[in-house]
């Protein structure tokens, strides 16, 4: 059996920046950015889209990629139907895969490599980033989600309301002495925890707070997080693009 099978989902539809996977950074498309950083690290490696522009630029670019069904609701179900076809069709069997945002056009094989240690951690089905958080506007901010962990690192909960929530008038996020972190959104599962996930209902947190891995943890399944002080510049508008080309003089 193989070990690990990188996927990176990538729709075409993001309510907030249409066409994401493909905006240009320099002179290639972001999702070739998350590719090419991707392949240092993983012998076997595949986009997963439903759309027929993201397929014929990854082709052409040289990069495998997996049509999928269109209905799924989530990248987690287009990584479990992508591991599915790839296994049937190589005859190969992974025993995890590691789902690799596609809006992380800076991500370093370096953290990569943090979710893959982790994900072998005795007794982990799922494992995901955390980084410390560097600024009060990003405690604020909903489109950064906030993580609260126990001393083993595994997540008690993810918000895009700022937690740990400080109630003394007199503490702020520097004076708490408590951790803050944030959640980079790369994920690696066991092959059979992948199988089991996409099969739960959505759960009542999971709809208010619009963030999948709740339902994961209503339903009991454990999250041992890893840290990472390496900087996270995933995106969402098109204004994040313009700031990391600004980043790397483009």
């Amino acid at each position: 059996m193989a070990e690990f099978l990188g996927i990176i989902p990538a729709r075409y539809a993001s309510t907030r920046f249409p066409g994401k996977p493909l905006a240009m950074l320099g002179d290639k498309p972001m999702i070739q950015w998350v590719y090419e950083r991707a392949s240092s690290l993983f012998d076997h490696l595949l986009v997963a889209t439903d759309d027929q522009r993201i397929y014929d630029v990854v082709e052409r670019f040289g990069g495998l990629v997996h049509m999928t069904s269109p209905v799924h609701s989530s990248g987690t179900e287009r990584c479990a139907e992508a591991a599915l076809v790839y296994e049937q069709q190589t005859g190969l069997g992974f025993s995890h895969v590691v789902n690799i945002q596609g809006d992380e056009p800076l991500i370093q094989p370096e953290q990569l490599q943090t979710l893959i240690d982790c994900i072998q951690t005795p007794g982990t089905g799922i494992a995901t980033l955390i980084r410390p958080l560097e600024a009060k506007e990003e405690l604020e901010n909903p489109n950064v989600v906030k993580v609260v962990v126990d001393q083993s690192f595994r997540a008690l909960y993810f918000s895009r309301a700022p937690i740990p929530f400080v109630r003394s008038s007199g503490l702020d996020q520097e004076t708490a002495n408590l951790p803050f972190y944030t959640h980079i959104g790369l994920y690696a599962f066991r092959r059979e925890v992948l199988e089991q996930v996409v099969t739960l209902p959505p759960s009542a947190l999971e709809q208010a707070e619009s963030l999948e891995q709740l339902r994961w943890m209503e339903h009991g399944i454990t999250i041992r997080t890893a840290v990472t002080q390496l900087p996270s510049l995933g995106v969402d508008t098109p204004e994040d693009l313009e700031n990391i080309r600004k980043k790397l003089s483009f």
